[in-house]
């Protein structure tokens, strides 16, 4: 029964706010009224004051703020597991770039992102950072399914299905930017690839629009060693250096991986307000490096949590994320307090949220924020006994356990099942995908 009111009370074993940090309530409900967070109490008390309130009963629940993806590039699920086990270089260029340059279109592009959302909603993460050709296709996605994210514009200097120049990348980007400017759902941000694939001239334009537009930049930098020592070798610059002479090293800047960092280079981050996207799992497993989210944090640098793409990863799950770069942030420190179950989760939360510019509007439970909320189910054997909720959650749970997913305070995902999305047509489209992939491998 719906209340007459539109409130909703979810009442949990543990809720965990993500702010206050380090804090759990205990057998406390969450109100939500229409797409805001109204209240957050204990059980008894949410119950009195909230009478006709629509109550979902969590007995055996972990509550806490959406995942935010911080990095991926959703339409890319479609090559999920394929090409697998090679270095980064050979990876893109002899099977990614060839087989996107005869496969990828708007179609391509809106069923590859919708993949990636339903592996998403059904594993905790409710707002990504994406960045693909056909943003208007990851768009129309996103907001059919209801979907919060960052739907970037690429800027790339090689011809590819979507545009054939820089110049015309960034006109497109600037026409889909208009078309979804006033969207609840989508924000959007100029995605110039990397150093090494993007001109002096194009960064300029895109760092003059992001100005003008007040938008921010996402570009991955220092992904690998290679990148940097060709960098050297051609310019005699480091390219972080060269980002910062051409002016893109600002508090708007999102960039991506950095796994190649020198001492000087932490100061220029955190004195210009540098956000940092770290993709630990992907990272892994391209061999790229590591980033030393440890030390970025003490000096003040703002980390958040990518998947990167299912084809690098291979999947999308960020309970996997978070753990991955908890464990690894203690193996290169030799410090096994590095990187908490608490940190860990505010890495996947709230810093994303910091580094999307919406830390005001999600990545924690509080009164007056969006309602992105997911529940995980704790109930389960290999989750006993529970000593400490949070550390349960990052170290023991995977996204297979999140059972609710809210979005917007709208149920996308009630009890292990999809509300909106037609899983089984999702699979009969995705199969034909898989075909024309299979038939120019």
């Amino acid at each position: 029964m719906v209340s007459p009111t539109g409130e909703v009370l979810i009442s949990a074993r543990w809720i965990v706010p993500v702010i206050p940090s380090d804090t759990v309530f205990e057998n406390h409900a969450l109100v939500i009224s229409e797409s805001v967070i109204k209240d957050l109490l204990p059980v008894d008390t949410a119950r009195n004051q909230y009478p006709n309130a629509t109550e979902i009963e969590l007995p055996q629940h972990l509550l806490t703020a959406g995942f935010i993806n911080s990095h991926g590039h959703a339409a890319m699920s479609l090559l999920r597991g394929y090409a697998d086990d090679r270095e980064l270089m050979d990876w893109l260029g002899n099977h990614i770039w060839p087989v996107e340059a005869k496969l990828v279109n708007h179609d391509f592009v809106k069923d590859g992102t919708t993949l990636a959302i339903a592996e998403m909603i059904s594993t905790g993460t409710t707002c990504a950072a994406d960045t693909y050709f056909f943003p208007n296709a990851v768009a129309t996605a996103f907001i059919e399914n209801k979907f919060r994210g960052q739907v970037a514009m690429p800027v790339i200097q090689f011809a590819n299905a979507w545009a054939e120049s820089e110049e015309q990348h960034i006109q497109k980007g600037l026409e889909f930017r208009d078309s979804i400017k006033d969207s609840e759902l989508v924000s959007t941000a100029f995605a110039p690839h990397s150093p090494y694939t993007v001109t002096d001239k194009a960064f300029e334009q895109v760092q003059l629009h992001a100005d003008e537009l007040d938008i921010p930049i996402h570009l991955h930098l220092h992904e690998t060693r290679d990148e940097v020592e060709n960098a050297v070798a051609q310019t005699g610059k480091r390219p972080m250096q060269r980002m910062h002479d051409l002016g893109l090293i600002s508090s708007t800047l999102q960039t991506i991986h950095m796994t190649q960092l020198v001492e000087k280079e932490f100061d220029l981050l955190a004195s210009n307000g540098v956000h940092v996207a770290h993709c630990p799992e992907s990272n892994m497993k391209l061999a790229s490096g590591f980033c030393p989210v440890d030390e970025l944090l003490r000096n003040g640098i703002n980390v958040a949590l990518g998947t990167d793409s299912a084809a690098s990863n291979n999947n999308l799950d960020m309970l996997e994320e978070t753990r991955s770069a908890a464990l690894l942030s203690k193996v290169l420190t030799s410090d096994a307090t590095s990187i908490s179950a608490f940190e860990a989760l505010a890495m996947a939360t709230i810093n994303g949220a910091r580094l999307l510019g919406l830390g005001e509007k999600i990545g924690s439970l509080e009164k007056g924020k969006l309602a992105d909320v997911i529940a995980v189910d704790l109930s389960a054997i290999n989750f006993q006994p529970i000593h400490n909720p949070v550390s349960q959650l990052i170290y023991t749970a995977t996204g297979h356990q999140v059972s609710h997913t809210w979005i917007n305070g709208e149920l996308l995902y009630d009890d292990y099942q999809f509300t909106l999305l037609d899983e089984g047509r999702l699979k009969a489209i995705v199969g034909e995908w898989h075909k024309k992939i299979e038939a120019i491998s």
